[in-house]
């Protein structure tokens, strides 16, 4: 971000502007994707393809010469509002393709989109010379390959059913099922920890050096190593809850991530970095889990032909709910620069365990 601040001229505090914007973005795309059922009345894949050629064009302008910061945020905003029709719409399409095995196939698929998260930070380790723009475009050409892959290879499952009826009202009934609630509001509690997680990896490393300064850290490796190692946790999580149920997976995977949050203070005391890697490995692993098996349990408590709008509207509150956090936390480092304030990340599960530990009268 301090490339683009430097190339388009921008004052500092653009920074915020410039992430919040695709972030807001997804917010009213998730929206207005769930309000008017896109991805229950029409083709999945077709809608995917669309999105991702559209994100793809928005992210590109990016890079416009002639950009200042209205426009800039704009293509921002319309990149993350297509990004609405990419992965809330990808789960669509798994959950269209399988009936038995959902939880297995939605391992896979967060994992992939965890691996992506972690992917720039490996970018930034190993091309730290290259041009900011090089990753915008290489970016651009990835979606629009993706959405092709999908288009062509990807066609509607067969267990789709389509909703020809547009109502308003189905992201509200919805939630009248009381196992549908409860796993949305699990999810909720997963997402307050999550990408908040996510951000402060990196700080968090940056903090551990500077309190054991004879350290040599790699923040940007050990980024990538401690966050995409939730890929796998994805896919062993989608496995295991063949064995143990989708439901239990769930509950054993947040209660251990709540357990780190309560733990991670002490954490900063430990001598050997290796120790710490691993706890934040650790975390990392326990934290995502839960997500693919969240996804399934909304998946499989609502009708067939509103899970497309039923994934979208969880999706929406629950990066709501993410940004909420974040804002929380950044503002508490600032203020009080103390590792206590992580503590805080076990809200979230806290209340979801809660929930999920509810039996259905």
């Amino acid at each position: 971000m301090n490339s683009v601040i430097l190339e388009y001229q921008l004052e500092a505090t653009a920074i915020g502007w410039l992430t919040s914007a695709v972030q807001f973005g997804f917010i009213a795309g998730t929206l207005l994707f769930a309000l008017f059922t896109i991805s229950d009345r029409f083709s999945p894949s077709k809608v995917f393809f669309i999105s991702a050629l559209c994100a793809s064009l928005f992210n590109f302008c990016f890079i416009l010469q002639s950009n200042n910061l209205p426009y800039i945020l704009i293509f921002r905003f319309l990149t993350g509002f297509f990004l609405a029709g990419i992965y809330p719409v990808g789960m669509k399409i798994a959950t269209d393709y399988f009936d038995k095995g959902l939880g297995k196939s939605l391992g896979f698929l967060v994992g992939a989109l965890v691996l992506g998260t972690a992917l720039p930070h490996l970018i930034k380790d190993f091309f730290a010379s290259t041009s900011w723009k090089f990753v915008i475009v290489s970016t651009s050409i990835l979606s629009v390959i993706g959405g092709l892959l999908i288009l062509l290879f990807v066609k509607d499952g067969p267990y789709r059913k389509r909703n020809n009826i547009f109502d308003l009202k189905t992201i509200t009934t919805v939630f009248k099922k009381s196992e549908f609630k409860k796993a949305a509001f699990g999810y909720f509690g997963h997402m307050w920890e999550l990408y908040t997680f996510w951000a402060f990896v990196p700080i968090m490393l940056f903090s551990y050096n500077k309190i054991h300064s004879n350290l040599t850290i790699d923040i940007s490796l050990l980024s990538f190593l401690i966050i995409g190692i939730g890929s796998i946790s994805c896919i062993f999580a989608g496995y295991i809850s063949q064995k143990l149920g989708v439901r239990k997976t769930a509950f054993n995977f947040l209660l251990g991530s709540f357990v780190c949050c309560l733990i991670v203070p002490f954490s900063f005391l430990f001598d050997s970095q290796v120790l710490f890697v691993l706890f934040l490995i650790i975390w990392s692993f326990l934290v995502i889990g839960d997500s693919p098996m969240f996804s399934t349990l909304v998946a499989q408590n609502v009708a067939s032909k509103d899970k497309g709008t039923a994934l979208t509207i969880v999706n929406c509150i629950g990066y709501s709910i993410t940004i909420l956090s974040i804002l929380i936390i950044t503002q508490l480092n600032i203020t009080l620069q103390s590792n206590y304030i992580y503590m805080l990340l076990g809200l979230g599960p806290f209340l979801g365990l809660i929930v999920l530990g509810r039996k259905t009268a």
